[in-house]
């Protein structure tokens, strides 16, 4: 079955994010194993990769938004799964960022941007509230690693059983 593509803007927003959090989300599981003198370049990798997942996100959602989403392929329950693990993926790619953002500033450790310049934040160090971030953070990357994971058996199962042109959408 022929199905209309997802406007070019969606896709090209959709690869740069993935390849993004493919990037970010490695990075941020490693921080703990690697040595004390480089651990604070994987950590401003990490968050400005972040930082650029957030702004990426907040663009796609308002082209989202503008431009919407083509007619599926999917109905009844399959539908419903579908859009719940899509407007979970959306939240989660906005939590991950503004939670991880938020901790490191509370934690007293700005965000220097690739080291270029000083990220404003609405938060100082707040040593109190920095392991709540800190862990929302944390336990979101597991969420997400899960939607990530419902995801890619979503196209399995589009692409190799029922052999429709689910991932020729976003391709």
């Amino acid at each position: 079955m022929e199905a209309p593509a997802y406007a070019p803007s969606l896709r090209l927003l959709h690869w740069l994010i993935a390849l993004l959090v493919l990037s970010v989300w490695p990075l941020g599981f490693m921080i703990k194993f690697v040595r004390d003198e480089v651990k604070l370049d994987f950590y401003m990798l990490h968050e400005s990769l972040g930082f650029i997942v957030l702004w990426l996100m907040l663009v796609r959602i308002g082209a989202r938004l503008s431009k919407g989403a083509p007619q599926g392929l999917t109905t009844g329950i399959e539908h419903y799964v579908a859009t719940a693990v899509h407007v979970l993926l959306y939240l989660f790619l906005i939590v991950m960022p503004v939670t991880g953002f938020l901790a490191t500033n509370a934690h007293g450790f700005p965000l220097q941007w690739f080291g270029l310049f000083r990220v404003w934040s609405p938060i100082d160090k707040a040593p109190e509230i920095a392991p709540v971030f800190s862990m929302i953070h944390e336990w979101s990357s597991w969420i997400l690693l899960a939607l990530f994971a419902l995801h890619i058996a979503g196209v399995i199962f589009h692409h190799v059983i029922r052999r429709d042109g689910t991932l020729y959408r976003i391709l």
